[in-house]
């Protein structure tokens, strides 16, 4: 027998069968993973295997390239927390179906999610966390190895006055170098060098920068759209 334990967030679960489900989690050591969930569908479990939820958790197969079997126990309720919130449901559901799709399997991912666990502890904030949720996007392309530079401008080598954000080369570019090359950038929205506060229209133009690179680099090399939770995502906010 192959197994492993371990603290996951369920990032999708599926109908599988009558009252048994498939299940896509993160977990903390092992990564992404997939699995048969029984009764994962039924009265009992169908609050248990909610997408954001975190669970103790459990993945056995006899082979270890088998599909295998969930077993799981609740630890923190996310999901019930986003139920009555527009905003906080649409962030749960973007950064799951962005994990899920973004993520290798069987590979240990921990900035992802230590992120997307921190993410789901505050999700009860709702469209406020929204700024850390793009946060995380940056931190995950750094870890996917498609880092954003925004230390300097690309064209000077200076840190002051980065306003944009190269489409080609995800480097900073100042406002004063941006020049010919203005219509060509993307917006670089403060909160991403560090400014605390949150000007209207900042949330959408990082929302648009980490669209553009997970579209291109991540989804993209896959043959894949960007998933529709995260439009939806882009949507709230534009």
């Amino acid at each position: 027998m192959e197994g492993w334990e371990d603290e996951a967030i369920v990032l999708a679960v599926r109908a599988h069968g009558e009252g048994h489900a498939l299940a896509s989690v993160l977990s903390r050591e092992h990564g992404h993973w997939r699995g048969h969930v029984r009764g994962g569908q039924g009265k009992a479990g169908r609050g248990v295997w909610q997408p954001g939820n975190r669970l103790a958790m459990r993945w056995s197969a006899r082979l270890a390239d088998q599909l295998g079997h969930f077993t799981g126990e609740l630890e923190d309720a996310a999901a019930a927390r986003a139920l009555d919130d527009a905003g906080a449901l649409a962030l749960l559901s973007s950064a799951c179906a962005v994990a899920e799709g973004a993520l290798h399997e069987h590979e240990a991912h921990p900035l992802a999610y230590g992120g997307l666990a921190a993410l789901m502890d505050r999700i009860g904030e709702g469209d406020a966390l929204a700024p850390d949720y793009v946060r995380w996007e940056v931190a995950l392309l750094a870890e996917l190895g498609y880092g954003l530079d925004l230390s300097v401008c690309a064209v000077t080598g200076q840190p002051d006055d980065l306003a944009f954000v190269s489409p080609r080369t995800g480097r900073a570019v100042s406002r004063g170098a941006a020049g010919p090359w203005l219509d060509r950038l993307l917006p670089l929205p403060p909160f991403l060098l560090g400014n605390a506060a949150i000007a209207p229209g900042d949330v959408a133009a990082g929302l648009r920068l980490t669209a553009h690179f997970l579209g291109r680099d991540v989804f993209g090399l896959r043959n894949l759209p960007l998933p529709p939770a995260r439009l939806r995502l882009a949507d709230r906010f534009s």
